[in-house]
C-alpha cells in the first residue's frame, strides 16, 4: 500500500496524518525534508510497528532514520569541470547557504583543475530568493565570470536562463537542467530522490533499515553527474568519468 499526503506540516497535521496512516496498516513513512525530524522522533515510540524516515536531519531513533545526500563530492566534480571550461579564469558559486556541502568541494575541484582560476562566492542565506540570486549574478558576470554554479532550488533556474541570453556556462543543481538551456548547461550535480526512496524500501523490506543518521553519496547510487554538453571535450569528458569510478570504488578524489 502507498499513501501520499500534501502539504503536511504542523506537528497537529502530522500527527493526524501518523495516526491514519498507521490505521491503514502502513509500516514505513517518509517525511520529505529535515522538518519531520523532531515530530517522527517525538511519536516514534508510540508507533514501534513503523519505521520513519526523513532527509537531511539530525533525529533518530530505534525506528527513526534521517538520511543526509552527501553532496561534497558533487560539488567537487561540479569545480573540476568549471575549472577546465572556464576562458576567462574565473567562474562563480551562488549558494543559499554557508553550510552547503557542495561549496568546498566545488572550491577543492577548481583548484585541483585549474589552480589559476578566481572563485566568485555568495550566499543569499534563502533558497528562494530569485532577485538577490540574479543581482548577484550580474555582479559575478560583470567582473569575468563565465561559468555559474547556483546551488539553489528556486534561483537555480532563473541563473541558467540568464546564462543562456548572455552565452555563458551553468552547472545545473538538484536535478539534470539541461531542459532549460542545453547549450548553456555543461552537467547537472543530481540528487535521485526517487532512488533513495527505493533504496530505502528494499533496506525495509529485507529487515535492514536501522534507526541512524545516515549520509548516501554516489556510492550508493543516489547522487550523479548528469550527461555532459557536448561543449565539453570528449577527452575531458572521459577524464571526469574515470575521476568519478575513482572516486566511487574508492572514495578518494584523483589528483591531476
Amino acid at each position: 500500500m502507498c499513501s501520499i499526503k500534501k502539504k503536511i506540516v504542523t506537528e497537529k497535521e502530522i500527527i493526524e496524518a501518523v495516526e491514519e496512516f498507521s490505521n491503514k496498516g502502513v509500516n514505513l513513512i517518509f517525511g520529505h525534508n529535515s522538518h519531520y525530524g523532531k515530530y517522527f522522533a517525538d511519536i516514534a515510540e508510540n508507533y514501534t510497528h513503523i519505521h520513519f524516515v526523513y532527509f537531511n536531519g539530525s533525529y533518530a531513533a530505534e525506528n527513526v532514520t534521517s538520511f543526509t545526500f552527501d553532496t561534497h563530492a558533487a560539488g567537487y566534480f561540479a569545480g573540476m569541470l568549471s575549472g577546465k571550461m572556464t576562458a576567462t579564469n574565473k567562474v562563480g558559486i551562488v549558494a543559499a547557504y554557508e553550510w552547503q556541502p557542495e561549496i568546498e568541494g566545488f572550491f577543492e575541484g577548481v583548484k585541483n583543475a585549474n589552480p589559476e582560476v578566481e572563485v566568485e562566492l555568495a550566499f543569499l542565506n534563502d533558497w528562494n530568493d530569485t532577485q538577490t540570486a540574479n543581482d548577484v549574478y550580474q555582479q559575478m558576470k560583470l567582473g569575468g565570470a563565465d561559468v555559474f554554479y547556483p546551488i539553489g532550488d528556486a534561483f537555480s533556474k532563473e541563473i541558467i536562463k540568464q546564462a543562456e541570453k548572455d552565452d555563458v556556462y551553468a552547472i545545473g543543481y538538484m536535478t539534470d537542467q539541461s531542459e532549460l538551456a542545453e547549450d548553456v548547461v555543461l552537467t547537472s550535480t543530481v540528487q535521485h530522490v526517487d532512488e533513495l526512496y527505493h533504496y530505502v524500501a528494499e533496506q525495509m523490506n529485507e529487515g535492514n533499515l536501522t534507526g541512524e543518521l545516515k549520509t548516501v553519496d554516489f556510492q550508493d547510487g543516489v547522487v550523479s553527474l548528469a550527461p555532459f554538453n557536448d561543449e565539453v571535450p570528449v577527452s575531458y569528458q572521459y577524464e571526469m568519468n574515470q575521476a568519478i569510478e575513482h572516486y566511487t570504488e574508492t572514495g578518494l578524489f584523483p589528483q591531476l
